[in-house]
């Protein structure tokens, strides 16, 4: 098109200025020849102005290499600096200001902060150098990173090995090692197994894993006290090379109901300079018995051990699992009951067993839907032959008890549910954690004096992996989990206000959430009153909140809280009667970033090299630019934009076509004059 219009625009100003060189030879002009050319050109750009092509304008935009700098920022780094912080400071400043004169540079810690006063401030709690790298390499890796500096001492406490994560970097990876790089002295608890809830006057057991360097030939003992600082018992530790590692085990009775709290702890060996990582706290909830809840499956099924995995923080539960043949005479023992598949053609379930008892239906391929309608009312089921796979839409406006605030974002990434019976209605008090995209439920609770729960389809461990693979965690599908079976076997007939935490033991690092539940007289789940909570710790302090309305329900969250013991009242008032509630719970200090000390050299050189790059230490740090420089993969990244621009756009054009109208004009006049 625009070789066609230039073209045109030749043939016609040609012809226009040949008219006008004969015209202006036979007025005798001197030099017609600059008239014509003049006329000419006049012509040919009124005419591109006039059909307006489009000019295709080529811009090149260099983008300079991206050298992203992640800065620990954790505690430990602190004391491996020790006095030689503010040289470190010093230096990281000169090789910032030597990277950015060639690259550009974007300096991080370990949890994506950017302005530079975090660099140097201390104050993480934990490391999770895998999390960083991948954030970092998520945000900046379509955008030339060619290099990516690790300034750490190599010691994390969350999150994945970084050695074994996939790093999708194109360039290289330099890792800075600071600290100490020789191995100190040191005995330490490197982990403590034992169950966070255990019932009265049974024996359970505390398992230790003891790690110690460098203390050849020194035999130690390891003691277990109660609360009190009284020695429950003690069992003595040999070693007998500078790298062991032993597991103690202690067998304790529980003979006192209630939050129980015990002390693990090694006395100083040799000139150890870390004795943080010497002792540790073990706190046990002592219950009179646990809630049993019975599981029963028409067949083996991944489901079945998603929910095992979830319970498993549930430690005031006990989950047991059977087949159809193995089925109890009674129910009375349990809690409540989750038919899996259930009943099905060759297996059904008697109603009599079922009679006054809560329910959690999770519907598949093998279930006689006629008998699980004449069972449960909270979903009517269409006959299923075939599966389908249905994808969830969360509902948010479920609110009989309380999901994590990430539920939406979650519910997109999750896989289908593989569902049987196409056809499904939920009942008109039963309300749906979620739904399929026609609105039919797939996860639905109905609360009542008998509360059922019924998920109309398989696939529940589909999604735990999913959310993992995403996350990294399976907090919402466990939760949701945790929370249909808090449900279902809360006792609701005898308490009409009630507050539940999802843990009694939390860590300093942690959120302490408190949530609670009022029912009415029909027992519907109301919070049109207001509820508040008082916290007491192990001082007597007192600290006062309100709850905050959540859908019917009320939840806060207090936040971190120092170590030690709490307890707290909470309280409401429903027709003029006050109701309350009240519990305990525990808060307890884990050091983190004092378990280890100097610096795991060996993971910092084997990223770098993983990772085609280099280790240096805090005193040759500066010749990571020099390294940088001198990489022949590290370049920079020309991008060519091609921009279609009209040409009427080009405001000079008509410029130049009155400046030349002009000077035709005033020549001949000139001319002529003569």
């Amino acid at each position: 098109m625009l070789f066609l219009s230039l073209f045109i625009a030749f043939i016609v100003s040609f012809a226009f200025a040949w008219l006008i060189y004969r015209s202006d030879k036979k007025r005798a002009i001197p030099k017609p020849i600059i008239t014509s050319v003049l006329r000419g050109l006049v012509v040919f750009l009124s005419l591109l102005l006039l059909t307006s092509p489009k000019i295709n304008k080529h811009n090149t935009e260099v983008q300079k290499p991206i050298v992203l700098l992640l800065q620990d920022n954790s505690e430990s780094i602190k004391n491996a600096l020790g006095g030689n912080a503010s040289l470190y400071h010093k230096k990281l400043n000169e090789l910032n200001t030597v990277l950015s004169k060639e690259f550009r540079l974007v300096t991080w810690n370990l949890n994506g902060a950017i302005h530079k006063d975090s660099l140097d401030q201390y104050k993480n709690t934990s490391t999770n150098i895998a999390k960083a790298i991948s954030d970092a390499t998520e945000l900046y890796g379509q955008q030339n990173l060619s290099a990516l500096i690790v300034a750490s001492d190599g010691w994390y406490n969350e999150g994945n090995n970084p050695l074994y994560s996939e790093i999708p970097l194109n360039g290289s990876l330099y890792s800075i090692a600071i600290g100490d790089t020789t191995i100190a002295q040191d005995i330490r608890i490197a982990k403590v197994y034992a169950n966070r809830t255990t019932t009265l006057n049974s024996q359970w057991e505390i398992r230790v894993d003891i790690i110690a360097n460098r203390c050849a030939g020194i035999a130690q003992n390891i003691s277990l006290s109660d609360a009190a600082g009284n020695m429950i018992a003690q069992s003595p530790i040999n070693i007998n090379t500078d790298r062991f590692d032993a597991t103690i085990s202690f067998s304790v009775k529980a003979n006192k109901a209630g939050l129980q709290q015990y002390k693990l702890s090694i006395p100083k060996t040799g000139v150890e300079p870390n004795l943080a990582n010497n002792s540790a706290n073990v706190f046990v909830d002592v219950v009179a018995e646990k809630k049993k809840i019975l599981l029963v499956a028409a067949a083996p099924h991944p489901d079945i051990k998603a929910i095992e995995e979830a319970m498993k923080s549930l430690e005031q539960y006990e989950l047991v699992v059977k087949l159809p043949t193995e089925l109890p005479n009674s129910f009375n023992d349990y809690a409540c009951v989750i038919l899996h598949q259930l009943p099905s053609n060759n297996n059904s379930i008697p109603e009599e067993l079922l009679r006054h008892k809560s329910v959690w239906y999770i519907a598949g391929l093998l279930n006689n839907y006629a008998q699980l309608n004449s069972l449960q009312q909270a979903v009517r089921f269409g006959m299923g032959v075939n599966m389908y796979n249905v994808e969830a839409q969360y509902n948010n406006g479920f609110n009989s008890f309380i999901l994590p605030n990430n539920m939406a974002a979650i519910s997109d990434i999750l896989p289908p549910l593989s569902v049987s019976a196409s056809d499904r209605t939920a009942a008109a008090n039963a309300q749906t954690i979620w739904n399929d995209k026609t609105g039919k439920p797939l996860w639905t609770i109905v609360s009542g004096n008998t509360p059922t729960a019924v998920v109309c389809g398989e696939g529940i461990w589909r999604w735990r992996m999913y959310e993992y693979k995403n996350t990294g965690q399976h907090q919402v599908v466990d939760e949701c989990i945790r929370q249909t079976i808090i449900f279902l076997t809360a006792d609701n007939n005898t308490k009409p206000f009630r507050t539940e935490l999802p843990k009694y033991v939390w860590t300093n690092n942690e959120h302490v959430r408190i949530n609670a539940f009022l029912y009415n007289q029909s027992h519907e789940l109301v919070n049109d009153p207001n509820a508040e909570i008082t916290i007491k710790d192990s001082l007597g302090n007192t600290r006062k909140y309100t709850f905050e309305k959540n859908g019917n329900a009320y939840r806060i969250d207090i936040g971190a809280l120092a170590y030690g013991s709490y307890t707290y009242t909470s309280q409401t008032k429903l027709n003029e009667k006050v109701l309350s509630d009240a519990g305990h719970f525990v808060v307890e200090a884990i050091a983190l970033e004092n378990q280890e000390s100097g610096c795991n050299y060996p993971l910092m050189y084997a990223l770098a090299q993983k990772n085609k790059g280099c280790t240096f230490n805090t005193k040759n740090m500066l010749t990571v630019a020099d390294s940088i420089a001198h990489n022949s993969n590290i370049k920079p990244l020309y991008q060519e934009q091609i921009e279609a621009a009209d040409l009427i756009d080009w405001k000079w054009i008509f410029a130049l076509i009155v400046l030349m109208a002009a000077a035709e004009w005033l020549l001949r006049k000139y001319w002529m004059a003569m």
